[in-house]
Parts: C-alpha cells; sequence; structure tokens
C-alpha cells in the first residue's frame, strides 16, 4: 500500500456541539463558498461523527478531525487533535442564576 496515500486524508475543524457518547463526538465544521452566479459567499454547516478513544474532546472544544474507514454506521471521522479548549472547558462562562432580575 502506498504511504503516501494514508496521508492525503482530508481533515477539517469544527466546534464540538456534543460528547454525550461513549468515545463519540458530534463535530460541527461551517464551510464557505462562492455563488456561482451571484458572487455572494455562502455560509453551509454539517454535523460528522467522530472517533474519540480517550474522550478528550469536550463540548464547545474546537477540534480538528480526519478522514477514516468506516468505523460504525455513522462514524467516518476521528480526533486528530483539540486545537482550543471551549469556553465551558477553560471556566469563563458564568453559570449563576440571576437574582436581581426578578421572576415570576
Amino acid at each position: 500500500m502506498d504511504t503516501q496515500a494514508r496521508t492525503r486524508r482530508r481533515t477539517v475543524e469544527g466546534i464540538v456541539t456534543s460528547d454525550k457518547m461513549m468515545q463519540t463526538i458530534t463535530v460541527l465544521v461551517e464551510r464557505t463558498y462562492k455563488h456561482p452566479k451571484y458572487g455572494k459567499y455562502i455560509r453551509k454547516a454539517k454535523k460528522y461523527h467522530a472517533h474519540d478513544e480517550d474522550g478528550t474532546a469536550k463540548s464547545g472544544d474546537l477540534v480538528e478531525i480526519a478522514e477514516c474507514r468506516p468505523l460504525s454506521k455513522l462514524k467516518r471521522w476521528r480526533l486528530v487533535r483539540v486545537v482550543r479548549a471551549g469556553a465551558v472547558a477553560q471556566g469563563t462562562v458564568d453559570f449563576t442564576p440571576d437574582v436581581a432580575g426578578g421572576g415570576a
């Protein structure tokens, strides 16, 4: 088997939207492309299921995933690395309830 063919697998970056499954994360990947007729840039998003062996990626993280052989019915991607930890993981999001906000 040619070793160069294995290194040319597609890699994309996206945000982890779910890490609730065992060894599986859901990654939202956004791409932009130019409309062929009107020239306007359009954003398109797609969700991929990726294999996370050690459970390192958490919800909100920016991760890099790569194509691989089919691992299950939906999983065709694997986690390469966590590029940046998310806001929830870093502790920058404050989840304290708003006391002065009033209520019903």
